[in-house]
């Protein structure tokens, strides 16, 4: 398995993930820890998947059109 795919199977979901558990923790108000910290985890989510969203997918050869 390559960077590539790792990356399309894990890290950008993983990012995203991480940011809607960033806004859930800062729209709960029973948690002080998650409350303090669903801004940063928000903006660690973005970042990450803005890096991660640009790297491209894999190349695929089409193998049914060589002779």
């Amino acid at each position: 398995m390559t960077f590539r795919a790792i990356n399309r199977k894990y890290f950008e979901p993983g990012s995203q993930l991480l940011m809607i558990i960033g806004i859930i923790a800062l729209c709960q108000p029973w948690n002080l820890f998650l409350h303090r910290y669903g801004l940063t985890m928000t903006l660690v989510g973005l970042i990450a998947f803005m890096i991660t969203s640009k790297v491209p997918p894999d190349q695929k050869t089409d193998e049914s059109t060589s002779p």
